[in-house]
């Protein structure tokens, strides 16, 4: 098969994947695009920095910057506690981003909680190439954000209505992806590792502290199990 057969049939496989991330990237970028709007600005702030910054809940945070004082080391510090999960997701991606060409340095940038789901957790499809499939799951879902956040800004002055409890649709998609992986995987230890550990976290550390220190908690975690997960069919 040529290499734009290779490519074309790595878009179609990639496609379904990303379906039940478009249901809740195109609500929560309207909602998006919508609190831009209210907050007094175009549809071209939201527009961009869908595609510049891409970072979820660092998008909402930064409307919020934007509206107050200048202080750069402030937002450095807070957007990196609020990404410093993608620390770890790096770490698990770099063998799996191997032998993916210039390809690699969008996978890094465009990186999210969902993408990192799906490529961690399907099986590339045979007659796909690995790196095509990987960078067309990646930006579809930059797509569907960039959409729905544009859309949120041009339709935001038209629109009146409440908008609360729209970002529950993330929450039920990953409760979605956590099942199917925990359907798939014969050795369960690393999903009750994923429940147990963050709930410990929780109660040690309160609501507002506990992301960071579950993160290093799993990844600890993994890598002294790792062996014995692997033996088991584990996902890790």
């Amino acid at each position: 098969m040529n290499k734009n057969g290779i490519i074309k049939r790595s878009l179609l496989a990639a496609f379904p994947y990303t379906l039940p991330i478009l249901a809740g990237f195109l609500f929560l970028g309207i909602t998006y695009g919508l609190y831009m709007n209210v907050s007094g600005f175009g549809f071209v702030y939201p527009m961009v920095t869908s595609m510049l910054v891409f970072a979820g809940s660092a998008e909402f945070l930064l409307v919020n910057m934007l509206l107050g004082a200048f202080d750069p080391i402030q937002t450095f510090l807070m957007i990196l506690m609020i990404n410093a999960r993608h620390l770890f997701y790096g770490i698990s991606l770099l063998e799996k981003y191997s032998g993916t060409g210039l390809k690699k340095f969008y996978l890094i940038f465009g990186m999210c909680d969902e993408s990192f789901s799906v490529n961690c957790s399907v099986d590339i499809p045979e007659n796909t190439d690995k790196g095509w499939f990987m960078f067309f799951v990646t930006i579809l879902n930059q797509s569907y954000w960039v959409l729905g956040a544009t859309l949120g800004g041009i339709f935001g002055s038209f629109i009146n209505f409440n908008t609360e409890g729209l970002d529950f649709a993330m929450t039920a998609m990953f409760v979605v992806i956590f099942l199917e992986q925990l359907l798939k995987e014969k050795n369960h230890l690393s999903s009750v590792l994923g429940i147990v550990l963050p709930v410990v976290s929780l109660l040690i550390f309160g609501p507002d502290k506990f992301i960071i220190p579950a993160m290093i908690m799993i990844f600890a975690a993994l890598i002294l199990l790792k062996k014995p997960l692997l033996k088991g069919g584990a996902a890790i």
